[in-house]
């Protein structure tokens, strides 16, 4: 099981946070990529242990987004059979699909929640565990259509609709395009896009190795695993980034870790604490990751990485293309880890 640093410990996990955010990096983070400081292990580190008697699994009150989204509908009588719900997006030779942006809701100053309604509202997005969309904009003075994937963040088996979490970057055609949208303009999607296939107990413990909005596919697995009783799955989130206020989906998290505390722990490491922050300080390092992940030697154990171009560098090496991983390198090759082990987002 996992267990946490006496100070970890004494942290109450039920607090008033702040919703979904993410923030853009400085020029000062990427110049120390990701080299964590000798705070990150203040008052005595992470660790990682198996428990002979482990606490049966609570139950927290729903998360924010969980509040956000709609319930789909009852299960009808057993008299009137449910019809199987149609996929939006079927993948193959289907091209984009335009949906309209039902709604926006900012969530701080770089960062929304944009809700596109799908053709009908009994229909379903299609995508799979794991995959994503792709989204594509040409503007009118643009000579190419910009195309780019994302990972909605709303269930798979929701009716009528897809969540997306988006941050602007400067200079970034597609946020600042999708930014600029208001409630009734429509945008392109494609997809689904197959990334890495889930089965349920597919491995017996997974860590997910964040940087910034990379988070997002990371949810999109811990949910479908914590959502089926069936799996058993472990896992494990080491989640770096700027600010507490770039803590992305930091509420849907603690949900997890409250209501499945022997299968489910979250390692969080800010650049810029707060005064009284109690987790890590810099970025991930080889120590942290040593500390909080099972051993290389260790059956059934996979790790997933997904974050910004310097995020992948540092941990565990940038993928080849879209389509192959590439070579492994950074800190889990460092620590021993072999390349079936890791999967890139």
């Amino acid at each position: 099981m996992f267990a946490r640093t006496a100070y970890r410990a004494l942290q109450p996990l039920k607090q008033p946070i702040r919703r979904y955010a993410t923030g853009p990096s400085t020029s000062s983070s990427n110049t120390a990529l990701y080299a964590l400081g000798a705070a990150a292990l203040g008052g005595g580190g992470y660790y990682y242990y198996a428990r002979s008697n482990p606490k049966p699994e609570s139950i927290s009150p729903p998360s924010t987004l969980e509040q956000h989204t709609v319930p789909s509908n009852p299960p009808p009588s057993a008299s009137a059979p449910q019809q199987a719900a149609n996929n939006t997006f079927s993948g193959g030779d289907q091209g984009f699909i335009s949906l309209k942006l039902e709604s926006v809701e900012n969530l701080n100053h770089n960062t929304k929640l944009f809700r596109f309604s799908l053709p009908n509202s009994d229909d379903v997005s299609g995508l799979q565990i794991a995959s994503a969309l792709l989204t594509k904009y040409k503007g009118p003075e643009m000579e190419k259509p910009v195309i780019r994937p994302y990972t909605p963040v709303s269930d798979e088996d929701q009716k009528g609709f897809i969540d997306l979490i988006v941050k602007r970057y400067e200079g970034g055609p597609m946020s600042t395009h999708l930014h600029n949208m208001v409630p009734g303009q429509r945008l392109d999607f494609k997809g689904p896009i197959p990334k890495y296939p889930w089965a349920p107990n597919k491995h017996k413990h997974i860590a997910l190795i964040a940087g910034g909005t990379g988070i997002t596919p990371m949810y999109q697995l811990a949910r479908a695993i914590f959502s089926n009783p069936e799996d058993k799955t472990k896992v494990t989130l080491v989640f770096g980034n700027v600010t507490e206020e770039d803590i992305l989906l930091k509420q849907e998290w603690e949900h997890l870790e409250n209501t499945y505390p022997n299968r489910f722990r979250a390692f969080y490491l800010l650049d810029k604490p707060p005064n009284g922050w109690q987790q890590g300080t810099g970025h991930v390092n080889k120590e942290l990751l040593k500390t909080v992940l099972p051993e290389p030697k260790e059956e059934g154990f996979k790790a997933f990485v997904c974050g910004p171009p310097g995020f992948y560098k540092a941990v565990s090496g940038a993928k080849k293309s879209p389509q192959e991983q590439g070579e492994l390198t950074g800190l889990l090759r460092e620590l021993g880890y072999k390349e079936e082990q890791v999967y890139k987002f």
